[in-house]
C-alpha cells in the first residue's frame, strides 16, 4: 500500500502535528505561502516543458500579493468559503505585519497574508479537499 505524503512527514521527518488554531495567523501564512507557491508551480510545470525564467513569470503572476487580494474579493463576493474559512482569512488579514509587498498597497498585502493563512490553516488540517478545491477557484479566476 502506498504511503500519503503526511505519514512520510510524521514517520521519517517525525513533525507532530498540532490543531491549526493553536498557530498564529502570521505562521499559518508562512506555510500558506510555500503551499500555495509549490500548488501553482506544480500545476504550470505539469502543463508544458519550457525555460525556467518562462515558469518564474508566469508563476509570479498568480502568487503576488495584489493576484492574492484578487483571489481573496473573488472567494468571498461569490460566498465560496464557510464560516470557519472566512473567520480564519479575516484572523490573517487583520494581523499585524512587519513588512510589505514590493508591489502591493497595504491594503491588499493584508488582504494577501489572510488568503495565504487560510491556504496554510487547511493544509496543516489536512483538508485537502477544500486546499484543492479554493486553489481551483484561483485558477479559475482572471488575474
Amino acid at each position: 500500500m502506498e504511503k500519503s505524503l503526511d505519514s512520510y512527514f510524521s514517520d521519517i521527518l517525525g513533525v507532530k502535528y498540532t490543531e491549526p488554531n493553536d498557530y498564529s495567523p502570521l505562521s499559518l501564512a508562512y506555510i500558506g505561502d510555500s503551499v500555495f507557491d509549490l500548488l501553482v508551480k506544480t500545476v504550470v510545470v505539469t502543463e508544458n516543458n519550457r525555460q525556467a525564467y518562462k515558469y518564474h513569470k508566469e508563476v509570479s503572476r498568480y502568487v503576488k500579493a495584489e493576484s492574492q487580494a484578487k483571489y481573496m474579493e473573488y472567494l468571498l463576493e461569490n460566498n465560496l468559503l464557510t464560516e470557519e474559512e472566512e473567520w480564519i482569512y479575516k484572523r490573517g488579514r487583520n494581523t499585524k505585519t512587519h513588512s510589505t509587498a514590493k508591489n502591493a498597497t497595504v491594503g491588499q498585502y493584508r488582504i494577501a497574508t489572510g488568503f495565504e493563512s487560510l491556504i496554510g490553516y487547511l493544509y496543516l488540517k489536512k483538508n485537502y479537499d477544500r486546499l484543492f478545491t479554493i486553489v481551483k477557484h484561483v485558477f479559475e479566476t482572471d488575474v
